[in-house]
């Protein structure tokens, strides 16, 4: 006698794809029921998502979240200036809103079971599995658990007619959200190997951007970006406009060697220029409108919350008290942010804000405002005691 139905996450990649018969053959399971869900894929992605979860498995759904991802996820990531070893996370963010999404669709087709295609030396398979078991859900990873290769994933999917749009000499896994697109795999694993210019699909190569700048114009209300060169825009519509733009400027690639949270070292390369762009802007719009004690506490503050959300910890409630620290401090951060965009570079211009705490009169040089002399008692005391510590040095000697 089978299992029953369980319910997996479905990309519409090799991994996930082969999941479905191993589920079967390895697992007994009776019925698999994928769900794929829309967090800003190419649209072809996601239409093939569905036509062969729709052909290889016993039931499929297709679940649109684009808007809900932006407004619940990425908006809050640009509040809290959210980045991980120097890039801005997406897959890291978009991982907990379709485990998530997966765990509701296990809970109306009344499966306790449910199921994803990650390796057990990523992050994934752990951004997953929180939420899962947060839900009760019990947890399957055939690509983890049966400590599958790529080679042998690929002969699999051919030995079963499973259409998978991966090739021996070009192995790319990609995974790709409208804040984030990630590439690794094959030839990519080794931290020498200089990345094709085919692996790219969002930005040019800095090399062959326009050799004429252009200057965009961002507003932000409460620390959420509204209008882009004067147009007001939904969030997910801003994002994918500015993507765009900035991506024909080569903004927004990285190369890099990233700590994963098991502690492995791994070569990761991604593409977002509209999330380089926007984090640029937003955090120069907080030194215009924060007070330089909020600055300093919400660096600390914003690391951590970018630590919790790149390990996928979204239901800790540490996460919950610094979103409510974050979202108090954004209530001044709102104003105009004029950025470059030139050749893999983004470089802000100017700002503006009516809720800003500069003085141009106060800072000017011929301000009558402030009297200089004012400043004597202060430097009177300043140092006091480092002077102090010399002083006793000397007497000593």
């Amino acid at each position: 006698m089978g299992k029953g139905t369980i319910v997996m996450a479905y990309s519409g990649g090799l991994d996930t794809s082969i999941c479905i018969p191993l589920l079967k053959e390895r697992y007994g399971y009776d019925r698999v029921i994928t769900v794929a869900v829309h967090v800003g894929q190419r649209d072809e992605e996601i239409q093939t998502a569905t036509k062969k979860g729709q052909k290889l498995a016993d039931k499929h759904y297709t679940i649109d979240a684009r808007e809900r991802f932006v407004h619940e996820y990425i908006f809050p990531a640009i509040r809290a200036n959210g980045s991980y070893e120097g890039y801005p996370m997406g897959t890291a963010l978009a991982r907990p809103l379709i485990a998530g999404e997966v765990a509701k669709i296990a809970a109306l087709e009344g499966s306790s079971a449910v199921a994803h295609g990650c390796t057990g030396k990523g992050n994934d398979q752990l951004r997953f599995d929180f939420v899962f078991r947060m839900a009760g859900l019990e947890v399957i990873a055939p690509i983890r658990e049966l400590n599958l290769t790529r080679e042998w994933e690929i002969e699999y999917a051919k030995e079963h007619n499973i259409p998978v749009p991966v090739a021996k000499d070009r192995p790319w896994s990609v995974d790709e959200n409208i804040w984030s697109r990630s590439i690794e795999g094959g030839r990519l694993e080794d931290p020498s190997y200089y990345p094709p210019d085919e692996i790219y699909a969002w930005s040019v190569s800095p090399e062959k951007a326009p050799d004429t700048p252009e200057i965009v114009t961002i507003d932000f209300i409460k620390g959420i970006p509204h209008r882009l060169n004067g147009v007001e825009y939904a969030g997910y519509d801003l994002i994918r406009e500015l993507n765009g733009i900035a991506g024909k400027h080569g903004i927004g690639r990285n190369n890099m060697i990233e700590d994963r949270i098991l502690g492995l070292k791994a070569r990761e390369i991604y593409e977002h220029p509209a999330a380089t762009v926007l984090l640029a802007a937003h955090a120069d719009l907080e030194h215009l409108t924060l007070t330089r004690q909020e600055l300093a506490f919400k660096r600390m503050v914003d690391d951590k919350w970018s630590e919790l959300a790149y390990m996928g910890l979204v239901h800790e409630p540490l996460f919950h008290d610094l979103n409510a620290f974050i979202t108090s401090s954004q209530g001044r951060v709102s104003g105009r942010v004029d950025v470059m965009l030139y050749k893999g570079c983004c470089r802000v211009l100017g700002r503006s804000s009516q809720e800003g705490i500069y003085s141009g009169d106060l800072v000017s040089f011929d301000t009558t405002t402030i009297d200089q002399c004012h400043a004597i008692g202060v430097s009177a005391y300043y140092g006091i005691q480092a002077r102090l510590v010399e002083q006793g040095k000397k007497k000593r000697e």
